[in-house]
């Protein structure tokens, strides 16, 4: 069965992105993040295509225990860490590195008794608030962590931006600062560095970085593209026309008939939609490729389809190749014109589309 709407990776294309990163942190460890299923990229295809990384990073231990579980051997980091007993146990269990971040997990940790030590990153909030401690009850916190005899010392140290990608924001020197004056005297490994910080904040580069969406060849920034950046995309969404028809004028097209035809135009319809991943916010004109040259979507996005105007098409017929996104199509563009961010429409892929990897 020839499968209408499909996607596809290119693992060549992650390890150009792992090269650039290599490129611009040159003596920094890589940690690199692949929750959310690898950004929606696949996570078992991306971890084979990172296996050469000093360690990955995912949110939640399920993740981490499917890559040990397929046999992924380098170290494996749990952003979201634990919240008792059995799910430290667990991280303890397959060998995960654990990011400590409220102080239920240090009263969890000094009553623990495993059979291993456990390699623990302690957070600084900085000024996301959302996860990690405030610098005045952090010093309190790593004496805590580090008379733990069933911990590795010494402890690493981390802190998440929460505004890298604004270069005309202060915030992010100031978290710099924050962290540094806060981890001075500590030796542990530290890490800052986001894709954002990686590309454009010299002073984030620490012994490791965590690399995410620049990984995927999509920019952090809602300016600059990843191709400008020296990224290649990985993925390209697809599907085909399954029919062409001629409208006149005055015709509405699709839901609430939002579009109308002001002359007889040539409409095309494409078999994907938002129960695909396709955002259901893409407007009028979000430009989409047919036989790789642009036509723009007319109408509201239904579950299963699209349409667009064929007006500049005169040779297309049902069956012909649609992008949706990748080659030639920045996501990056389609997520502007869609009032979101490329990470939503990547990790936004529903399990119905068939995912093929590639390698050119």
């Amino acid at each position: 069965m020839i499968s209408r709407a499909y996607a596809t990776v290119n693992l060549l294309a992650v390890q150009h992105n792992l090269a650039r990163v290599r490129a611009l942190a040159p003596k920094s460890k890589i940690m690199a993040v692949i929750k959310a299923n690898a950004y929606g990229h696949g996570l078992l295809r991306i971890s084979e295509a990172l296996k050469d990384v000093d360690a990955v990073a995912v949110a939640r231990a399920d993740e981490a225990i499917q890559l040990r579980n397929a046999g992924y051997a380098n170290r494996i980091a749990v952003l979201e860490g634990f919240v008792c007993e059995q799910e430290l146990n667990d991280l303890e269990k397959f060998n995960l590195d654990v990011i400590v971040h409220s102080r239920g997990q240090v009263d969890i940790l000094e009553k623990y008794v495993g059979n291993n030590k456990i390699s623990v990153w302690l957070k600084l909030d900085t000024g996301m608030n959302r996860l990690g401690f405030k610098a005045d009850e952090f010093s309190d916190i790593y004496q805590r962590i580090s008379s733990c005899c069933n911990i590795n010392q010494p402890v690493s140290l981390m802190t998440h931006f929460s505004s890298a990608d604004d270069m005309e924001s202060k915030v992010t020197e100031t978290q710099i600062k924050d962290f540094n004056q806060a981890v001075k005297t500590y030796l542990g490994e530290k890490s800052i560095a986001n894709s954002a910080g990686i590309i454009s904040w010299p002073d984030s580069l620490t012994n490791w970085v965590r690399p995410g969406i620049m990984l995927y060849g999509v920019s952090p920034f809602s300016d600059r593209q990843g191709i400008v950046l020296g990224l290649k995309p990985a993925m390209s969404l697809h599907s085909r026309l399954i029919s062409v028809k001629t409208i006149e004028s005055g015709d509405a097209v699709g839901y609430a008939g939002t579009w109308i035809s002001k002359a007889s135009t040539r409409l095309g319809v494409v078999a994907i939609g938002y129960g695909d991943g396709y955002p259901r916010s893409a407007k009028t004109g979000t430009p989409v490729l047919v036989n790789g040259k642009r036509v723009p979507l007319v109408g509201r996005v239904s579950m299963d389809m699209i349409t667009v105007d064929l007006s500049t098409q005169p040779k297309s017929k049902s069956g012909d190749s649609v992008t949706l996104w990748g080659d030639g199509l920045p996501v990056e563009e389609i997520a502007r014109y869609s009032d979101t961010i490329p990470y939503t429409l990547l990790c936004g892929v529903t399990q119905r589309v068939k995912v093929e990897t590639v390698n050119f």
